[in-house]
């Protein structure tokens, strides 16, 4: 094969027709907004909510798309009419089929009080309207305004062909499948997105050029290559959508605060565009699936909606619908309550065993304690959460974390910090130091040698990684707080260190911070009293101006804070969500933030504590002379 020669046996040919897709509901949406601008479910609807309720348009505010939560792929006669003169106009009668599209919803379910979201007025492009919008808007609009005129274009039209080529000596046939495009129809303005985009090499509508028969053909190269069978990709957010609506689960609103619980309750990591399930999800789904079956199956949700529906429709009483729920779901709930928590966790290691405890191929057994040798690891729950721990508590007190997330990596799974980590001998001790990991983080230890109770610790701080560092490291660490040296003016000494709020140097109560953790290290005394020279940083930072408020014109910017990042507009702060990052806000996310703070009762009413004094009553002014004459006093009675 490598030195035969080859030619086109055989060519078969089909006409085929590929018709666009019907216009957006709130599902189709949010996967393609996934797919092709990269928004989230929630940012996505945040950003149609916003084009829903209208953009300043020469002067006046105008509503730009659809209601967006909607089953319906229907548009009304007006749309259609509206959207084929736009086709007719920018594209010709070519694009144009003779009839309009008339889309049903396939959906389980479906609710169509509303036609599918498509622009309000089509004739208004997304270049019209682009002064008008911030860039994701103009970008969710311009989606929005493709896929409608797309869905009522011409269909596509290809030539699918199977090609047989032919070695020279006719033993051996390789067969090539494609297509070429004959007529573009509505690719020429959209085309839906892949989840995977490996169906589109697997796919048959690869394009090949055009082959004849009897045609000769020049070998390029021959890569033999071995392929095996691969799992199904991981979901994505626009999959995982696509999939609910699949089994019927949830409704057109339910969709992004789905997405959001999973993310914002740590169930799983989005990796790379993918959900990648953390171990927090896994126990959850474990507790679930074995004390709550019935209540997790797919057909169970599905089959809620649908008696939902026949309440809604006036077809079953709610209160049977109730009655049933609850004569099912009490006995569940009993069978629960009486399990001891030994009992629960029991059930749950055997479960995710395989999990925590995947075979090695090394014939030595998972499970076996690496600390005594002797005893058999699994899952425990402690104060701060579960962990992997020895059945020989408390002779073996050997413990791991279900999973260590390395930092500054790609955000998978690095090396587990396997129980204390042994760096060597302490230089000037002998004592061994050891790396290990607390409830409050990971740090290292030396043992003392003068058998005090507690040996000497130090956190390691963020940058730092538990799984790599070095003894070196580690000495520095231990040996913080360090005396600088001695100031020139005071002679007091300067001491250099890691606080709450980071490294610093520090000299007669007055802090400096240090930039990092390498500094403060290596920091010498001269650079130290520069730093203590400097005045004092009052006030917070300036992390990242947003722009100016669209009320009042005042700035809007994100400050670093003493416990975090937060907006600040004028005299009101707003924390930022835990969830997002300064470089993710946007104007319009930390407008709407401040005014739920300035909404609240107590915002703008709290005091300093320590400041309030006490007003003295106003000094009594004097009496007013009287001109009258005094009286002459009435003796008593009896005087």
């Amino acid at each position: 094969i490598m030195a035969g020669r080859f030619a086109v046996r055989d060519v078969e040919r089909s006409r085929v027709r590929r018709h666009p897709q019907p216009p957006f509901t709130t599902s189709t949406l949010q996967q393609e907004a996934s797919r092709k601008l990269r928004l989230s479910a929630s940012r996505t609807m945040r950003i149609a909510q916003q084009l829903y309720e209208g953009a300043d348009i020469g002067g006046e505010s105008v509503g730009l798309i659809t209601y967006m939560r909607t089953d319906s792929v229907q548009l009304s006669r007006e749309a259609i009419g509206s959207t084929r003169a736009v086709i007719k106009n920018q594209y010709g009668d070519t694009y144009l089929p003779e009839k309009p599209r008339i889309y049903k919803t396939r959906t389980k379910n479906a609710q169509e009080a509303h036609e599918a979201i498509r622009p309000t007025d089509l004739t208004c492009r997304p270049q019209d309207v682009a002064n008008a919008l911030d860039p994701d808007q103009q970008r969710l609009y311009e989606l929005i305004w493709k896929r409608t005129v797309a869905s009522e274009m011409a269909s596509a039209e290809f030539d699918q062909i199977a090609a047989d080529i032919a070695a020279a000596d006719g033993q051996i046939v390789l067969r090539a499948t494609g297509s070429v495009p004959v007529f573009d129809g509505f690719l020429v303005l959209y085309q839906e997105g892949r989840d995977d985009p490996s169906e589109d090499e697997e796919s048959d509508d690869r394009a090949l050029p055009p082959l004849k028969p009897g045609e000769a053909l020049t070998r390029d190269a021959v890569r033999p290559e071995q392929h095996f069978t691969q799992p199904p990709p991981r979901y994505t957010e626009a999959s995982v959508v696509k999939r609910l609506e699949e089994l019927g689960i949830g409704r057109p609103s339910t969709y992004a605060s789905i997405l959001e619980i999973l993310k914002a309750r740590k169930y799983v990591l989005l990796e790379k565009g993918r959900f990648v399930p953390e171990d927090r999800g896994r126990i959850v789904t474990a507790f679930l699936a074995n004390f709550f079956e019935r209540y997790v199956q797919y057909n169970f949700t599905a089959e809620m909606e649908e008696r939902l529906d026949d309440i809604s429709g006036g077809r079953i009483d709610w209160k049977t619908v109730l009655r049933e729920f609850w004569q099912a779901f009490g006995p569940a709930v009993d069978g629960t309550k009486d399990l001891s928590v030994s009992q629960v966790i029991t059930t749950l290691d055997e479960y995710l065993g395989v999990h925590f405890f995947p075979e090695t191929g090394t014939g030595v057994d998972a499970r076996l304690c690496p600390g005594c040798n002797t005893g058999r690891l699994g899952l425990k729950l402690g104060k701060f959460g579960a962990f992997i721990g020895c059945s020989g508590y408390p002779e073996c007190r050997f413990t791991r974390a279900l999973a260590l997330q390395v930092p500054g990596g790609d955000g998978k799974n690095g090396a587990e910090l396997i129980g204390p980590r042994e760096l060597g001998p302490h230089p000037t001790t002998g004592k061994p130091v050891s790396v290990r990991k607390g409830p409050y983080g990971h740090y290292v230890q030396v043992e003392l040698d003068n058998g005090e109770e507690k040996p000497r610790r130090a956190s390691i701080p963020k940058p730092l990684d538990p799984t790599t560092i070095e003894l070196e490291m580690a000495v520095k660490l231990l040996s913080l707080p360090r005396e600088i040296g001695l100031h020139p003016e005071s002679g007091k000494p300067v001491t250099a260190g890691l606080g709450r709020f980071g490294p610093y140097v520090q000299h007669e109560g007055a802090y400096r911070s240090v930039d990092s953790v390498e500094e403060v290290l290596s920091i010498g005394l001269n650079r130290a009293v520069d730093l203590l020279a400097a005045p004092a940083r009052r006030g917070a930072n300036t992390l990242r101006a947003l722009g100016a408020h669209p009320v009042d014109g005042k700035p809007v910017a994100i400050m670093s804070g003493r416990y975090g990042p937060y907006i600040r507009h004028l005299k009101t702060n707003a924390p930022l969500p835990r969830d997002k990052t300064p470089e993710e806000v946007t104007l319009d996310e930390a407008v709407q933030l401040l005014a739920a703070r300035a909404a609240r009762p107590d915002s703008g009413r709290r005091k300093p504590a320590g400041r309030r004094q006490s007003k003295a009553p106003p000094a009594a002014k004097p009496a007013a002379k009287s001109k009258r004459k005094p009286r002459a006093p009435v003796a008593a009675a009896g005087d």
